[in-house]
This record gives structure tokens, C-alpha cells and sequence, in this order.
């Protein structure tokens, strides 16, 4: 399927300026956020697909090279090594996401519909994010991981209020911001920001908290339970809400992300929901025939049968032998029949190898010739 034209991705026209990109892409970026729409898979490409045609679009230079060569100068995607657009992975896009619109509120705010009127408001959390390092034995069936994680936590000293003596602050009237008009060439210009005085709180705390600094957060370190289901892989992350920072003041907390990092498998590859494994074979049994164990994921073995004839890289699918699907199902192991050949012999097995290369029967085919598998 051809990749859409990323000005087309976001609905603007290819002179638009910085400013009506950001805006465009904050408006489908919102409307398609994976927590507004969970397990809607369509929702969660189009989120991916504007966040990776964001991130080359807001870079000047990146965006020079994609109006001159097209897709074609940022193949491999703007966050690289993932799954999906060109390597442009979920979790890189949230984390591109938060990184532009994260101090908006959160969540919370961001999908309540918007239209607040100012006034003071209980500032959110920072979300934090860890990585759990995972075998394939503990994807394969699932875990529960412990995390240490240190992060700010309301102050029991002063309970999260920061301290006592409040008053609404008089700079801002209590409503958090303040408007500053500016005269310029192209007429009034009014600027809303936080209040410099009270921070965007509204209120002054008199007499501060000797134990938070007024903040009412303190630092804690907590041991955590994640339950990790089976099948997840590498990329994926389990949000932990309420589990980030506190916000000041009893604020509500952001989010804990734990991001899924898959360990490598000495003696399996993954594949999807598949697993693949080379599998030795002996130069007798692959000419004669015979069986061959094979090992699984689980620490048993499976005998399958080797066709005489088989030549090396034959492929023996064992159905159900994968890992488990996260919506339900199992994927295969695969079984790739490798032809072993020893690196040292003695003089009777040489003696014997080489009265057989005389016949013609077991020389090979020249090379051209189509090798007939068994």
C-alpha cells in the first residue's frame, strides 16, 4: 500500500507555515490519541501516521529533503528500529506526542473537550516512563515484574497543600493568568500566560512548608507490581495511571509508562507471533531419512520426521509451537533443517567418505541445475 503525501496527511498545503502544521496535526492527533479510542487499531495508525509526518514536516531540514526527494529521504522513519510507518513505532509516537502537548493538562484535559474558562486549576503530574527488559520464556506466558520507582509524592507534612496562610494571589485575581496588551505595527496584540507571582496556582501560600519548599511534593521511592500479559512485544507499553509525579498541590498524578524492551534469545528468533529455530542435521539422516528433536520454548522437544533426500534450509512448520497472540491465538515454530557437516574426522570416517565421493550417484548437480528437495 503506496504511503500517503504527508501534507495530505495533515490536511495543509505545502507552503503552510510551522504554526498551522503543529495545529493541524494537534487536532487529529487528539481526535486519534490511543487513549481516546482504545483497541481502535485504525485510530491508532492514524495517530502513528500524522505523528511521523509531524515529526519531519516541524524540522526544517528534514522537511527540505522530503519537499526535494519525497518518502524517499526519510525511509527507516523519524524514530527508526520500530514497527508500522517506515519504523515509526506507537511508543515513539506518544513520546513525540507528549513531548509537544504533554504540559497541556494530560489526558484528562486533552479529551474533555476543551472551552475551560482561566481560573485557577490544579496543575497535572509529569508522566514517567520505565523499561522492562523481558525473556521470550516470560512473554510466552505472561509476568508479574517489580519496579523500583522514584517519583514525587504529596508531602504528608503539610498533606500536599504546600503549607497554610492561603490567599488568593492579587496579581491574577486568583484565576492563574494574567493578559498582557502589546501596540504593535499590525495593531493590539493580547498575550495569555500563567502568572508570574502565583505560578498559574491562584493562590499564595503565606507560611511555606519547611518539608516540600511550598511545593507540597516530596520524593518516594515505591516498589511497583506490573502485570505484563502474554504475547506483548517489543515496543508495546502498559500505562500505569496515577502511578507519574503528583502535581503540585495536590494536583492529580501523571501516568507511569513501562515500555516493553524484549531481551534476545540465545537459541530463538522471533517472528511476529512466530519463533524460528535452525535445527542441525546429520549428512546420514537428511541423505537417508530418519527423525530429528526438536526443541521448544517450553524446555520440551519434538521428534520430527526428515524425508530422505531433504536438503539444507527445507522448513518444518509445527503448528501452535509460537508464542501466544495478545487477542487470542498461538503462533508457529519454525523449524529450519540445517545439513551439519563436521569439521574434523577420523581416518576411517575419511576413508569412507571418500570411497562414497566416487560414486556418481552422490555427486552434486552442477551449479544452475535445480536441486530436487525432499
Amino acid at each position: 500500500m503506496a504511503r500517503r503525501d504527508f501534507y495530505e496527511v495533515l490536511g495543509v498545503a505545502r507552503d503552510a507555515g510551522e504554526d498551522e502544521i503543529k495545529k493541524a496535526y494537534r487536532k487529529i492527533a487528539f481526535e486519534n490519541h490511543p487513549d481516546r479510542n482504545p483497541d481502535d487499531k485504525a485510530a491508532e495508525q492514524r495517530f502513528k501516521e500524522a505523528t511521523e509526518a509531524y515529526e519531519v514536516l516541524r524540522d526544517r531540514e528534514k522537511r527540505a529533503q522530503y519537499d526535494r526527494f519525497g518518502h524517499a529521504a526519510v525511509e527507516g522513519g523519524p524514530a527508526g528500529g520500530g514497527v508500522g510507518f517506515s519504523g515509526f513505532d506507537l511508543a515513539a509516537a506518544l513520546r513525540a506526542f507528549m513531548r509537544d502537548f504533554g504540559g497541556e493538562g494530560g489526558f484528562e484535559d486533552l479529551f474533555c473537550g476543551g472551552g475551560r474558562a482561566a481560573g485557577p486549576r490544579l496543575r497535572r503530574g509529569e508522566d514517567l516512563q520505565v523499561t522492562l527488559r523481558l525473556s521470550l520464556e516470560e512473554i510466552a506466558t505472561g509476568v508479574e515484574k517489580k519496579i523500583r520507582v522514584k517519583h514525587l509524592r504529596p508531602c504528608g507534612t503539610c498533606s500536599g497543600r504546600g503549607g497554610t496562610g492561603e490567599t488568593t494571589c492579587s496579581e491574577c485575581d486568583g484565576r492563574g493568568q494574567v493578559r498582557r496588551v502589546q501596540q504593535t505595527f499590525f495593531g493590539q496584540f493580547v498575550n495569555v500566560g500563567p502568572c508570574p507571582r502565583c505560578g498559574g496556582d491562584g493562590r499564595i501560600i503565606r507560611d511555606r512548608c519547611k518539608t516540600c519548599g511550598g511545593d507540597g511534593l516530596v520524593s518516594e521511592t515505591d516498589t511497583i507490581a506490573v502485570q505484563v500479559p502474554a504475547g506483548v512485544a517489543n515496543g508495546n507499553f502498559i500505562p500505569l495511571r496515577g502511578m507519574g509525579d503528583a502535581g503540585p498541590r495536590n494536583g492529580p498524578a501523571g501516568n507511569l509508562i513501562a515500555l516493553i524492551e524484549e531481551k534476545p534469545h540465545p537459541v530463538f528468533d522471533r517472528a511476529g507471533d512466530d519463533l524460528r529455530i535452525d535445527v542441525p542435521v546429520s549428512i546420514v539422516t537428511a541423505a537417508l531419512g530418519g527423525k530429528v528433536d526438536v526443541p521448544t520454548l517450553d524446555g520440551s522437544t519434538l521428534a520430527i520426521d526428515v524425508h530422505a533426500g531433504t536438503q539444507s534450509g527445507r522448513v518444518v512448520r509445527l503448528r501452535g509451537k509460537g508464542l501466544p497472540a495478545l487477542r487470542g491465538g498461538r503462533g508457529d515454530l519454525l523449524a529450519t533443517l540445517v545439513v551439519w557437516v563436521p569439521g574434523k574426522l577420523g581416518s576411517a570416517e575419511k576413508k569412507l567418505l571418500e570411497q562414497l565421493g566416487r560414486s556418481d550417484a552422490l555427486k552434486p548437480p552442477h551449479p544452475g541445475k535445480t536441486i530436487s528437495a525432499g
